[in-house]
């Protein structure tokens, strides 16, 4: 958090009077609402608050122990956290099977002054290793087939004071009680041009449509698989003749730099997300931070020609307008 707003989620099954609740609870405090975001699905309530709490009239302690006992009456989650309550955010990676993005992470990643990675956490023990060689924790969630223990993840998510959750290739879709509570805060790197070919083995899908250019998707987590906000990609050529493993190899360092660069935006809180597609916050002010291909890219486009306007007739229809464009008959 970089303006100063205290933060209040609130998290349980709905209910009437869930609103109400807190935010009388936090006028008589003599604290102001900044920004305010709720949503009910599937019968989960979330509330996300920012406050300003510059002028309250109880201390920290007396709001959090207010909230506390607020939260137990109306039978919900609550938990607040002040803009100074750690220097640094905290990430938790989650990982299967393949180390290239967790990799990345560990080793590659330039890091952020406030924010660094607390823990790993894995349905599989394979990247176990990658986590004890870098001193991070790694904790196992998932039973001898790789199904994962939710109960368990939201235990560590918030024992370790979770702020971003990043799925650095973990092979599991997760339910929506998780996602509900991590809204606009997981990041999941997928092996394609998103919207095109979502779900299990995109690069198959993309070789048996024989595409001629691939790419990478970093997305926020939504309940809908592979549809959430879209942060940045990354497109390579396909070669001919490439095999699925081919593309693979391509596209795993392709993943990893994609990442890294999604984690990136979001921890400088250059991407904001409205109405489920992402924007860049004040782009005028920045020239190095991007969401898709390189200007390069743009250089390389061809440039003539466009359509010339076309006038039109009274009584024409658009596509009567358009075909006299293009027709001399």
């Amino acid at each position: 958090m970089t303006d100063g707003l205290t933060e209040i989620t609130v998290i349980g099954d709905d209910d009437t009077g869930l609103i109400a609740g807190v935010t009388n609870l936090l006028f008589e405090r003599g604290i102001n609402i900044e920004d305010l975001d709720q949503a009910v699905r599937e019968g989960v309530f979330r509330m996300k608050t920012r406050v300003d709490t510059s002028e309250m009239v109880c201390t920290r302690d007396k709001l959090r122990d207010d909230l506390e006992e607020l939260g137990d009456e109306l039978g919900v989650e609550v938990r607040i956290r002040f803009p100074d309550d750690r220097e640094a955010r905290q990430i938790a990676v989650l990982v299967s099977k393949e180390s290239h993005p967790l990799r990345a992470i560990l080793e590659d990643w330039g890091g952020n002054g406030d924010a660094e990675v607390s823990v790993v956490i894995g349905n599989h023990s394979d990247l176990k290793p990658i986590a004890d060689e870098h001193g991070v924790p790694f904790h196992g969630i998932g039973d001898e087939k790789g199904a994962p223990d939710e109960g368990r993840l939201l235990e560590l998510l918030n024992e370790y004071g979770i702020d971003l959750v990043v799925l650095a290739r973990y092979m599991r879709i997760l339910s929506p009680e998780v996602v509900f509570r991590y809204e606009n805060r997981i990041i999941n790197i997928h092996p394609s041009l998103l919207p095109s070919f979502p779900g299990a083995e995109a690069y198959l899908q993309a070789v048996e449509e024989g595409v001629r250019i691939a790419g990478v998707t970093a997305h926020y987590v939504t309940t809908d698989l592979d549809q959430g906000p879209i942060i940045t990609q990354n497109a390579f050529n396909v070669p001919p003749d490439a095999d699925a493993d081919e593309l693979r190899r391509i596209g795993q360092p392709v993943e990893a730099e994609t990442l890294l660069r999604a984690i990136n935006l979001h921890l400088s809180d250059d991407v904001a997300v409205h109405r489920g597609r992402t924007r860049l916050r004040n782009p005028d002010d920045r020239d190095d931070v991007r969401l898709g291909a390189p200007e390069e890219l743009d250089a390389a486009l061809p440039d003539e020609p466009v359509d010339e306007p076309v006038e039109r007739v009274a009584g024409d229809t658009e596509e009567d307008a358009e075909a006299g464009a293009v027709s001399e008959d």
